[in-house]
């Protein structure tokens, strides 16, 4: 599993803090507290309350370069500002996001192109987000069909089906599980999955819980990547533990241990 680390995010109050103070230090902790939990890339978004994304953007990107090389994931929903993040990266790159609606999709393939960058498709569209599975399955096949017309490399692309709160959405849960399933024989060569993991427990009591168990419950059903946090310690014992279930690693009674040292 390719885990990035969601919390250098403006949303929280810490790194919110951060940005507007130019507190460096703040941000590399944040980074290097991820990347010694388990995660193999960072996602770096100003958040909502940012006034000036196009400045803040390269300044944690270079903020993180100075303490780690793991791929920076460009979060946001403004291509200005991820290719400003671009034009700052020396770390490898994956940009976040790119909805299937073709004017999204004319402006974000060629960005990915141009900076070598792997790139999110989510399965919405300027009519919402999906219903069912076989909506999921439609914007899917055209980010994909997309792709392949911009001679982008499919085996870059990662295809987040969206989860929504379980406490909203519950009749959903399903069919985004079995859209992670499906995602993968889209194409040939196939197209990764991920997921924002948080989103399943937004707004419920038992937020850990939620997210590990969905966690497990994905992983089974075949998915690559998810965008979580990694200090989550049970979170990231479940995650472990499954993939050994699956066969992904070989077992020795200090599993757990073994894994983290890998």
């Amino acid at each position: 599993m390719f885990i990035i680390g969601e919390l250098i995010n403006g949303m929280y109050a810490n790194i919110g803090s951060a940005i507007k103070e130019r507190n460096k230090s703040e941000i590399q902790k944040c980074a290097l507290e991820q990347v010694a939990c388990g995660a193999d890339a960072l996602d770096v978004n100003c958040g909502p309350a940012s006034r000036q994304p196009l400045v803040d953007m390269p300044w944690l990107v270079e903020a993180i370069q100075e303490v780690t090389d793991k791929p920076l994931c460009l979060d946001s929903s403004k291509p200005k500002v991820i290719e400003e993040g671009l034009k700052a990266a020396r770390n490898k790159t994956i940009i976040n996001s790119t909805t299937a609606d073709p004017e999204k999709l004319e402006i974000i393939i060629p960005l990915a192109k141009q900076y070598h960058s792997k790139l999110i498709g989510i399965t919405i569209s300027a009519k919402g987000i999906p219903q069912n599975k076989d909506q999921r399955l439609e914007l899917a096949a055209t980010i994909v069909a997309t792709c392949s017309e911009k001679e982008f490399s499919i085996e870059d692309l990662y295809l987040d089906p969206i989860v929504l709160p379980v406490n909203v959405a519950q009749a959903q849960m399903n069919d985004i599980l079995e859209s992670i399933h499906e995602f993968r024989i889209i194409s040939d060569p196939a197209p990764k999955t991920i997921v924002g993991l948080s989103n399943v427990s937004q707004g419920a009591h038992v937020r850990s819980l939620i997210n590990r168990t969905f966690l497990t419950m994905a992983v089974a059903y075949g998915l690559d990547s998810a965008i979580l946090d990694p200090k989550d310690k049970e979170l990231m014992d479940a995650l472990i533990t499954a993939e050994l279930i699956l066969n992904k690693n070989i077992y020795c009674d200090s599993y757990l241990e073994a894994y983290r040292k890998k």
